[in-house]
């Protein structure tokens, strides 16, 4: 029996990069593509990189081409300050919308599909819940442009699983993550000589550690585990906590013309965008009961996750980077995976 043809959005993000990273160790996968409109950003053995426009209109023909069986997207924009809200609504609502008429299309041979989200769709404000079930709606209509695009986009996950019972559909929404390599808004606030904060509000923020986050990717792949699922690690932290594990102290911005005044810190580089201004004012818990249930079990709690990332961050500043970013050269990647003068390792002894 031939193994799993799995097709990955968003090669050059950091997600992308990884989950491709780990199951080009996985032997019950046979074929391995990625998609994006840049290279990829790690080294990758055997899996077959593809260049494609933001809103993926080559992706029908390298289904059907390939006879790919299973999708992991993504390639969605969670961070608002990476782009304009023209490009973001491209690749995450168009994109989106594209991939699922290609994993619809007459004779697809798509069987698994599986989302990368964001527990921004939940949105935060002073209503809200202190935990956000998987079918908790939002206490508002969704104001941000973030909000917005990830809000559309569940809707097309919605129609599509409810149009092809045959396919199993897995929406996993993430909380605030955390770890020693990405690089967020809020691992950007945090690395500042004082965290910024809302006067007047310490809100309990949760995160997620990035090593749980792949985890749980490959955990619902290698399942074939359909369905919504919060990632969030146990617990709820106050802001001033976080800070002070980090070895900081908070400076407060004013409550009113709040965006105004985190200004300066985009001069810097250090964006505030909306949601995150928003969060620092009232927080978001999500249950994580669910993927629990299903067998799954995190390695890092929301303080876990503070912690190993100022322990990353002290290791950082004390040997710095320990290698030179990965470059991808076209040329090269041919020469070693296909010359016959590349002597390959068969395993013998």
């Amino acid at each position: 029996m031939s193994g799993r043809r799995v097709l990955i959005t968003g090669l050059a993000t950091f997600w992308g990069g990884l989950v491709a990273k780990h199951l080009e160790e996985d032997s019950s996968v046979d074929v391995l593509i990625g998609l994006d409109t840049r290279e990829p950003s790690v080294e990758l053995e055997r899996t077959e990189y593809v260049r494609t426009d933001e809103n993926y209109s080559i992706l029908a023909r390298i289904v059907r081409a390939a006879r790919i069986d299973t999708i992991v997207h993504t390639f969605l924009v969670v961070d608002s300050t990476q782009m304009s809200r023209r490009t973001m609504h491209e690749i995450n609502v168009i994109g989106t919308m594209n991939l699922f008429a290609a994993a619809s299309a007459p004779g697809s041979t798509v069987r698994d599909v599986v989302v990368k989200s964001s527990g921004w769709v939940y949105g935060t404000a002073i209503e809200d819940p202190v935990w956000f079930t998987e079918e908790t709606p939002r206490s508002h209509p969704p104001r941000t442009a973030i909000e917005q695009s990830l809000e559309a986009v569940e809707g097309y996950v919605r129609d599509f699983a409810e149009d092809n019972p045959h396919v199993n559909v897995t929406l996993l929404r993430f909380s605030n993550v955390l770890g020693p390599d990405i690089e967020t808004p809020i691992t950007r606030a945090l690395e500042l000589p004082v965290v910024p904060s809302v006067f007047g509000f310490d809100p309990r923020i949760q995160f997620v550690h990035e090593e749980d986050v792949i985890r749980s990717i490959l955990f619902v792949l290698e399942r074939r585990l359909p369905g919504i699922y919060n990632v969030a690690g146990d617990g709820l932290i106050p802001w001033s906590e976080v800070a002070a594990i980090c070895g900081k102290r908070t400076c407060p911005l004013p409550p009113v013309g709040t965006e105004l005044a985190a200004w300066p810190l985009r001069r810097i580089g250090v964006p505030l965008p909306e949601e995150l201004l928003d969060l620092l004012r009232y927080g978001r818990g999500m249950d994580n009961r669910r993927l629990k249930r299903a067998g799954f079990e995190y390695l890092y709690t929301s303080a876990g996750a503070v912690e190993a990332f100022v322990e990353a961050l002290r290791l950082r500043r004390t040997v710095g980077g320990t290698q030179p970013a990965y470059r991808y050269e076209r040329d090269v990647e041919q020469f070693f995976r296909h010359s016959p003068a590349i002597v390959r390792d068969t395993g013998a002894g």
